[in-house]
């Protein structure tokens, strides 16, 4: 990544410094995007790379479902979902081979155990997440539900957005279009227009290092395992992810657990209606949804990738990740190493969004360290 440009506000400078430092260092990256608002003004709109601007549209994968997560928010907010009432109450298909007593707030809490099916998904039922959802739907468990968590990697968005569209006789994606990306002018698309393809940089694979080819070689994905089954090593042929989010037909359908194709600037716009008051507007939840929906529900041992992780109701508690943030702070990161939050707290939100995959870039990219410490100290030192 070469070139940066784009715009700081005072006080916001040393935010460049970290992201030119960072561009000089990433000689095989393929572009990246960082985009911050404080207590709703935009701060900092910094791009570069090899084919990215800021009006990019960049593949974000799982960010996808930390907007899931919030439109879902929304409609337990408005009562038209209950937490702690069963999938199956809405969706009686789901109760199939014991997964009847699994309850809303254990779904998004990814304590299901619907994390795959045996062979895996073809291509075109992964993009499909009514397909998802009903072959979901008959199958078993990969563990008792509600008695642990793992990361539901291309199954999450297909069981949540089948709950709301059971119980509201819409899907996700038409409650996001009408109620946050028109209103709010965000430029993240679930679902994306065709006009709007051209402006698409396609996601590109890792590069990596001798030591970082060496590293994954010692720790393959076994085949048969939870983490095999949870990211689509099962099909025939294995998934690949670059291709997916790269694929007209995966923008077009949106799947939910990773379709989601927007700039930077889309989403830190989305998650600073979070944040706090925004062009004109209350805060998108109320005190007392944020604090449901940012509680951590589970933590511990991951079933799927055997690591220590920690979920709220489908929104990352990145505090656990990234201390300089609050307690509060929720968001989501995507697979070439995106990452995007809000932390009411300090009024900050976030989104860095990368076009090359990063060496283990799951969680966000390493990057994201630095440039969150520097964002909050930027933002600490103006209030």
């Amino acid at each position: 990544m070469s070139d940066v440009q784009g715009t700081v506000e005072p006080g916001f400078e040393s935010v460049r410094e970290v992201f030119e430092a960072i561009a000089a260092d990433e000689a095989r990256d393929g572009g990246a995007q960082l985009v911050v608002h404080h207590r709703g003004r935009p701060v900092v709109d910094l791009w570069g790379g090899d084919g990215v601007d800021g009006d990019s549209l960049l593949a974000l994968y799982s960010s996808a479902k930390g907007v899931t997560a919030l439109v879902t928010a929304l409609l337990v907010q408005d009562g038209a979902l209950d937490l702690d009432r069963t999938v199956a109450s809405w969706w009686p298909e789901y109760a199939a081979e014991g997964k009847g007593e699994l309850t809303l707030r254990g779904l998004l809490a990814h304590r299901s155990g619907s994390i795959g099916v045996e062979g895996g998904f073809t291509f075109d039922e992964i993009i499909d997440d009514r397909v998802v959802a009903a072959r979901l739907a008959a199958h078993r468990p990969y563990w008792e539900p509600d008695s642990g968590h793992g990361y539901h990697a291309l199954t999450f968005g297909a069981l949540v957005g089948e709950v709301v569209l059971r119980a509201t006789g819409r899907t996700v994606q038409e409650h996001y279009e009408e109620r946050l990306r028109a209103p709010y002018g965000l430029d993240y698309h679930l679902g994306l227009p065709e006009e709007l393809e051209a402006r698409f940089a396609p996601a590109l694979p890792l590069v990596p290092t001798p030591e970082q080819q060496e590293a994954l070689d010692a720790e393959p994905i076994v085949p048969g395992t939870r983490m095999s089954v949870a990211f689509g090593m099962e099909s025939d042929p294995p998934l690949d992810l670059v291709a997916y989010g790269n694929a007209r037909a995966a923008h077009v359908k949106a799947p939910l657990s990773a379709g989601g194709v927007g700039t930077a600037r889309g989403l830190s716009r989305l998650y600073a209606a979070v944040a706090g008051p925004f062009e004109g507007r209350p805060p998108l939840l109320t005190d007392e949804t944020l604090a449901e929906f940012s509680r951590v529900h589970s933590k511990g041992t991951d079933l799927v990738t055997g690591g220590e992780n920690a979920f709220g109701l489908g929104l990352s508690p990145l505090s656990t990740v990234y201390p300089p943030l609050s307690p509060g702070a929720i968001g989501h990161s995507g697979a070439p190493g995106t990452q995007s939050f809000a932390d009411p707290a300090t009024g900050l939100a976030y989104s860095y969004a990368r076009r090359r995959f990063a060496f283990m870039g799951g969680p966000g990219a390493p990057e994201n360290v630095p440039l969150i410490e520097a964002v909050v100290a930027a933002a600490r030192a103006l209030d």
